[in-house]
């Protein structure tokens, strides 16, 4: 399968340069195009210097909270005595989002050499990539990337020569949504269920097999060569608005849309120009009514709120939403919400792992709520109970997906109501008449 699109000349190719080149996916091919000099010269950094230069760069993490990655890995003290551990988050599962799979499957050098730049700076031998059960290719790619890597003397007991041990292991998820969750995937790697662990303590005081560890997503970890290589300065340079938002960021693109696919573009881009410009803009005949911008567990945008968006974290939060994982989920005007939103929260309530009452509860009756709505057998005082039971979600648990199911929830109520009461009062869905004529 090729990649979705051709690079638009306002797009900032960086991460995404040899998406759709087969020769990048091999070692000699990766090497041709500058790969692992800046593990070269990391082996050869101490890590308190390496940690510096991408706190200087503002690099955040690109897997939704947004963390400062230089910031992160300070946490970790090398040379304490411990084991440290490296985790990359490559489990990709939120709705909309699929951007670190591309990586894997085109660059997977790319994400090599940045867990083992990431492992030296949090004084880690060892480096765990836990990959998606379902990503059969990406798996592969990696996994044969991870062979030629030892076999070149880059990883093992001796990397590069640097007389540094490092060691990568690609392991196999078993498809839990919840293991996207930091202390769920520790868990899952541990061979224990897939639960969220109760924070504190936190994973750098005591993360997997109980000692220092630190959870980087895909896209983050890739971005680290380029910053070693450029300089903190060249990365900090990329923001077209907040100085506090630095660097290129891969947006996935999916909906209703003439052009998705994933597309880099610098920090504090005009969302407006991005949706269509960039992706083209609706589909024939069709206009744009939502906009979920970082994945399904953000508020949904409308497309007025949308369209004074710029790209970084901080100007989609003063547009009432966030960033997330960037995955840009379009819905044009033939499409219910009420039946998107009841889709979104049947997905939570599927993938919620129970161990928390108000998410196991939460989840099955919002989407027990909204499915009735949806075929027109809900009451006014549903909506006001959907919104009883987001807040008693929100905030409440040990992680974040009862907040996920919540929020879309709340937002779509807000934004449209008209349409859940439609369903209330003409007992079934307006769209379909609507979209039919």
């Amino acid at each position: 399968m090729g990649y979705p699109h051709k690079s638009h000349p306002r797009e900032t190719p960086i991460l995404s340069k040899h998406f759709g080149d087969p020769d990048a996916r091999t070692l000699s091919g990766w090497r041709q195009r500058g790969g692992y000099r800046a593990l070269e010269q990391a082996l050869g950094t101490s890590p308190a210097d390496i940690v510096n230069v991408v706190k200087e760069s503002g690099l955040r993490g690109r897997g939704g909270a947004g963390f400062p990655t230089g910031m992160k890995w300070s946490f970790m003290k090398p040379g304490d005595g411990k084991p440290h551990y490296l985790c990359c988050n490559a489990d990709e599962s939120e709705p909309g989002t699929f951007k670190d799979r591309e990586i894997m499957r085109w660059t997977p050098h790319a994400l090599i050499e940045g867990c083992a730049i990431g492992a030296h700076a949090i004084g880690a031998e060892t480096a765990y990539i836990y990959i998606r059960g379902e990503f059969t290719e990406p798996i592969r790619v990696m996994e044969e990337a991870v062979r030629d890597a030892y076999r070149d003397g880059i990883l093992g007991k001796n990397a590069m020569g640097s007389g540094k041990r490092v060691d990568v292991h690609v392991h196999r998820g078993a498809g839990a949504y919840i293991c996207g969750e930091e202390t769920a995937l520790m868990n899952s790697l541990e061979g224990r269920r897939g639960n969220p662990r109760i924070k504190p303590p936190f994973p750098a005081v005591a993360g997997l097999f109980g000692q220092p560890t630190t959870i980087n997503n895909v896209e983050t970890l890739t971005a680290v060569p380029h910053i070693l290589t450029n300089g903190a300065a060249w990365y900090k340079a990329m923001s077209l608005s907040s100085p506090k938002s630095t660097g290129s960021k891969l947006f996935s693109v999916c909906g209703n849309i003439r052009k998705p696919g994933n597309y880099e573009i610098t920090m504090g881009f005009p969302f407006k120009e991005f949706l269509y410009d960039l992706c083209g803009g609706p589909l024939p005949g069709r206009k744009f009514k939502a906009i979920i911008p970082g994945g399904s567990s953000v508020p949904i945008q409308t497309v007025e709120e949308a369209e004074a968006t710029l790209m970084d974290y901080e100007g989609f939060v003063a547009q009432g939403t966030m960033l997330g994982s960037g995955g840009v989920i379009v819905f044009d005007d033939s499409q219910c919400m009420v039946k998107q939103i009841a889709r979104l929260a049947r997905f939570y309530a599927h993938e919620s792992c129970a161990q928390c009452t108000q998410c196991r509860e939460g989840t099955a009756w919002t989407t027990r709520i909204l499915e009735r709505i949806e075929h027109g057998e809900g009451t006014m005082e549903d909506l006001d109970t959907l919104l009883e039971i987001g807040d008693n979600m929100t905030g409440k648990t040990i992680c974040v997906l009862s907040d996920s199911c919540a929020t879309p929830v709340a937002s779509g109520i807000k934004k449209w109501r008209n349409e859940f009461e439609a369903h209330i009062k003409q007992k079934r869905c307006p769209m379909r008449t609507a979209v039919a004529a």
